[in-house]
């Protein structure tokens, strides 16, 4: 039970800060934030990521060239360019990687007002780091793991990150439905998006990339994330760019 409680919000945790930050702000700027309180974020980012720590400025750059070039050849991951999952994840990697480490050269378009903080990127992203968390996690299991089976979990907290991004850059443009008629494959893959803390809802954010609500054009798409979102700009942690209500029918939906 401890494993299992341990593995779930580990799953959530680090996800709400690749959709919280790594997505909505750093890619979209969906909202703003103090230069403080960006720091602090970066760390939690760390704490909850672990092991498949992401850099804001390698995933906000990759992503915005997502939006630019979706389901074209210079698309970072596209199921339509990639035989299977396993190569889409490499390729993403590497182009990842390239983005982060500077060695690949980036069109000035996606550069404006990404976060960076260089020095406590390269200490996240380093071996030492990363191996420092995935020990923790194989101690944590060997005091707790009461079956084996349990044990099938640990590979899974190493590779959150990749396998979150996985989900959506693959089966978000292969199965589900559409909102919008837009001019990739993008899908929302759950109606009820109790997995993916609002990322699912795909094709509403191909649509309306900037919306800090990815869901809201059903009435079932409900999106955890946003309605955090809403209360750190109540309490003055973080301001949200005004929000534009747009219904399925006024938008004539597919």
């Amino acid at each position: 039970m401890v494993i299992l409680i341990f593995f779930i919000v580990h799953w959530y945790m680090s996800l709400f800060f690749q959709t919280f930050f790594l997505h909505r702000y750093a890619a979209h700027g969906a909202f703003t934030m103090s230069k403080f309180t960006e720091k602090v974020v970066f760390v939690l980012t760390w704490i909850f990521q672990g092991s498949n720590y992401l850099s804001a400025y390698g995933y906000g750059i990759m992503h915005r060239m997502h939006h630019a070039y979706a389901d074209t050849p210079q698309d970072p991951h596209s199921p339509k360019y990639d035989e299977s999952i396993f190569k889409m994840m490499w390729k993403t990697k590497s182009i990842y990687s390239s983005i982060t480490n500077k060695t690949m050269e980036v069109d000035k378009r996606f550069l404006k007002n990404i976060p960076e903080w260089p020095t406590f990127d390269r200490f996240a992203r380093s071996w030492f780091s990363r191996i420092a968390w995935g020990a923790a996690y194989t101690l944590f299991y060997w005091h707790f793991a009461t079956v084996w089976w349990l044990w099938l979990l640990l590979p899974i907290q190493f590779l959150l990150s990749p396998i979150h991004g996985a989900i959506i850059n693959w089966f978000a443009h292969k199965y589900g439905y559409r909102n919008f008629e837009v001019a990739d494959t993008s899908k929302n893959f759950l109606p009820f998006d109790f997995l993916m803390m609002g990322e699912s809802y795909h094709n509403n954010h191909h649509k309306y990339g900037s919306r800090a609500n990815f869901g809201g054009i059903r009435w079932h798409e409900i999106d955890p994330t946003y309605y955090v979102i809403v209360l750190l700009d109540k309490v003055g942690v973080v301001k949200m760019a005004r929000q534009k209500q747009i219904s399925i029918a006024s938008k004539q939906a597919a």
